[in-house]
């Protein structure tokens, strides 16, 4: 039997369905003596330190796992678990953590993107049973800001490269914290979770390097931050109301007087899971408002498609404020609330975040009030994605009157412009704003927001590449990490968004749902051009 915390916040289910898929038995804390009474205690954690060492203690949980880690006993803190072991956080000073192992809790201060997303390779410092049958080219998922201290080196398991070396898991005795996230790295990641639920921790945790655990002697020439490749499902009711996964041309969804099928969600996303997918993608275009909040259509293909695909999830649509066929009204933190719990690692906000960004530019006050400042207090910057979806506008030359953002494009205009800028847009495209994507991404990032998608409107469904243009004066503006979208046609088109720009991660749809380019064969692609990526 194995016990998990869930404290309330963050997606606490993939731990569960990842568990389980192991042939355990799970027992949820419900009460503190629950945390006394069990045989193997796992503690996930996403979102804002303070919430949830301040939740811990309003549940009466705080004294007993101290108990509980103060006996040595069987212990596995999985990112905030991880940072609860120390004393403090400059996440918010004013809870003190556990104080388990000394050290302390720090922010990143680098030139690199932060919140770190994505798959990063690890070095081993002690050669530990958690990592038996698994071998060095090994990535896990990683997704924070902020990373641990040690005041003891002798506590450090592994190290992980990004700018610099910080340390990104402990152990001592039966106590492990890691900072990446196991249920959500895929096969190695199950295999972690095993060893640590198979372990019997009477016996010694050390194991010899002939066992086949991860080799520290030697790094992986390869190591460090791969560059992701998304698989994205739009979602949407067709005209017999079932839930299909469709592509626009240019946002249009509609053929032969129905919408564009191109498979079910579930199927689809599990697919892509097993071809090597690093995240998937779901937006939900679907009429979401018709539905009281526990029966969204998207919930259940959440629930569904976490029990069987262990990377991350992403799901956007409809995250505001709404009010439902019954006349009752959600606030957008409780809507993203039932999508974290349903098996959610992400939300994406598409249309309110522009509304948002125009308020705040507006009157350069943070109200505390919007979806993406809600949303990012309680669950971290690194779990809200804003979703940009914007049209070029051509002028001819650079001293244009205009408030706008305006860079030298590398193509020409249809008149012979030499000049853009490029426009917001709400409502999938269908109205536009008065506000450019730079100053855009710029009040989303002081927001809160910590990941951008970054679509085209003009690029979508023309297979004819990436808007490098686009992706460069945005990625230059902002220090969250992006993610490319919009007209992948080719292998080669990946190689150029990683190479010509510093994004992060390329999304793409329809060359993935019409099997024209297989995620596996991009992959193969980028390794043989030596671009980071991650093997399955």
């Amino acid at each position: 039997m194995i016990t998990i915390l869930d404290y309330g916040a963050g997606n606490v289910r993939s731990v569960i369905n990842a568990v389980e898929s192991l042939g355990q038995q799970i027992n949820i804390v419900k009460n503190p003596s629950d945390i006394l009474n069990a045989e193997k205690l796992i503690f996930p954690g996403v979102g804002h330190y303070g919430n949830m060492i301040k939740t811990i203690k309003e549940k009466g949980y705080f004294n007993p796992l101290q108990a509980y880690l103060n006996e040595d006993r069987p212990f596995l803190g999985i990112c905030l678990g991880f940072h609860a072991l120390f004393e403090t956080s400059e996440e918010f000073t004013t809870h003190k953590g556990l104080g388990i192992l000394p050290g302390h809790v720090k922010r990143f201060n680098i030139k690199l993107a932060v919140p770190h997303i994505g798959w990063n390779s690890i070095n081993l410092k002690k050669n530990l049973y958690l990592f038996q049958n698994i071998t060095k080219e090994t990535r896990f998922y990683f997704v924070h800001s902020y990373h641990v201290v040690p005041a003891e080196g002798s506590d450090v398991l592994t190290t992980t490269p990004y700018e610099n070396e910080f340390v990104s898991s402990v152990n001592r005795g039966n106590i492990t914290g890691v900072q990446f996230h196991p249920e959500k790295s895929g096969k190695p990641g199950l295999q972690f979770l095993n060893n640590f639920i198979s372990k019997d921790h009477s016996k010694t945790g050390t194991i010899s390097a002939a066992e086949g655990s991860l080799a520290s002697s030697t790094e992986s020439k390869k190591a460090g931050l791969a560059k992701r490749i998304v698989a994205c499902l739009d979602v949407r009711s067709n005209d017999k109301g079932d839930l299909v996964v469709t592509k626009g041309d240019q946002y249009d969804v509609r053929e032969k007087d129905d919408v564009r099928n191109l498979g079910k969600p579930v199927e689809l996303a599990r697919s892509y899971y097993e071809q090597g997918a690093d995240e998937i993608t779901f937006l939900n275009i679907t009429g979401f408002r018709d539905f009281p909040l526990k029966d969204m259509p998207m919930i259940d293909v959440l629930k569904n498609t976490s029990k069987n695909v262990f990377v991350p999830l992403t799901i956007g649509g409809g995250i505001r404020d709404y009010t439902d066929s019954n006349n009752k009204t959600y606030m957008a933190i409780e809507v993203a609330e039932a999508y974290f719990r349903a098996g959610a690692d992400k939300i994406s906000i598409g249309s309110d975040a522009v509304y948002v960004a125009e308020k705040y530019l507006e009157t350069n006050e943070k109200t505390g009030n919007s979806s993406i400042e809600q949303i990012s207090k309680v669950y971290g910057n690194q779990a809200v994605v804003i979703s940009i979806d914007p049209v070029k506008v051509w002028i001819k030359s650079n001293g244009h009157s205009s408030k706008h953002n305006i860079i030298a494009s590398s193509e020409i205009g249809p008149s012979g412009e030499k000049y853009c800028w490029y426009q917001c847009t709400v409502k999938g495209g269908r109205e536009k704003r008065n506000i450019d994507v730079v100053s855009f991404a710029k009040a989303c990032e002081s927001l809160g927001a910590g990941e951008l998608l970054i679509n085209s409107i003009d690029r979508d469904g023309t297979n004819s590449g990436f808007d490098l243009d686009l992706i460069n004066c945005i990625k230059n503006a902002v220090s969250i990490p992006v993610i490319a979208s919009s007209g992948a046609g080719s292998e080669e088109h990946f190689y150029q968004v990683f190479t010509k720009t510093e994004s992060e991660a390329a999304l793409a749809a329809g060359i993935f749902h019409r099997k024209e380019i297989p995620i596996n064969q991009v992959k193969i692609y980028l390794s043989d051009k030596k671009i980071k990526i991650r093997n399955n």
